[in-house]
């Protein structure tokens, strides 16, 4: 039987939701071993002059724990 784990990441890009996520992902395996998927919770955006200057995610990733 696995035993899973989440933990929760918030992170952000100028680029995109999508390249949050990676980063999210990539920043997370550098600590967890075993990372079985991500699963995006909420996604938002600051803005600034009226333009959308930082894209944010709310990410929740699950591993496998030895």
């Amino acid at each position: 039987m696995a035993v899973l784990k989440v933990v929760e990441i918030l992170a952000d890009s100028d680029k995109s939701w999508e390249d949050a996520t990676r980063k999210a992902v990539k920043k997370a395996s550098e600590s967890v071993k075993n990372i079985k998927s991500a699963f995006v919770n909420s996604q938002s955006v600051t803005v600034k002059d009226g333009g959308v200057s930082t894209f944010r995610v709310n990410v929740k990733i699950t591993f496998e724990v030895d």
